[in-house]
């Protein structure tokens, strides 16, 4: 088991305070948002609320046949604790547009551009950390293939996975946990490779 580090009953894997990542669109396609297997990305019972109101908004953005998966079906599947957006085919989010070959995220998309004030699902904002829960959180890394871009890019611009999704981890645990977090990632620096 690999070493965890506990911030106000929050666990951390250990292997996040050195880890170098900075997403690379360009090589990765936005592959997090179309992965096989069937689930999409987990989603908070909160956000089934706010996903909701920001339909009309978002759903424009969408191709005509993830409009109708959402009519038809739905944009999530599952119960209270373990709710996920659904998938096309196994594959796409349903929330999933392309943009010269890219995919990318719709709800992002209407955040970006200010029409909702909801930036995506924590768990994509996160991504690769993810949310394990075992009597609490437990943040890991999720390493797949498709992401060694980012690992390298990382290592070039010598970021860690840490400070790449600061931004999300404030929103989940706020401003004070992440600063407490940093003052661990400090004590291990993240040296160049």
């Amino acid at each position: 088991m690999r070493e965890l580090l506990i911030i106000d009953d929050i666990a951390v894997e250990g292997s996040l305070l050195t880890r170098k990542f900075a997403c690379d669109l360009l090589k990765c396609k936005g592959a997090c948002c179309s992965l096989p297997g069937g689930r999409g990305a987990p989603l908070l019972d909160s956000e089934i609320v706010e996903i909701q109101e920001k339909l009309p908004v978002v759903l424009p953005m969408l191709s005509e046949e993830k409009r109708k998966a959402i009519e038809q079906s739905g944009f999530y599947d599952g119960g209270s604790g373990d709710f996920a957006t659904t998938c096309i085919d196994d594959k796409d989010c349903v929330f999933v547009y392309r943009e010269n070959g890219i995919a990318k995220c719709a709800i992002e998309r209407a955040f970006n551009e200010g029409k909702i004030d909801f930036r995506k699902p924590v768990s994509c904002h996160l991504y690769p950390i993810r949310v394990n829960k075992f009597g609490g959180d437990i943040l890991r890394y999720h390493e797949i293939a498709e992401c060694m871009p980012a690992v390298k890019n990382g290592e070039t611009e010598n970021i860690g996975v840490i400070e790449f999704v600061k931004t999300a981890l404030e929103r989940l645990y706020g401003e004070e946990w992440y600063n407490k977090l940093e003052i661990y990632t400090n004590l291990n620096p993240v040296e160049k490779v």
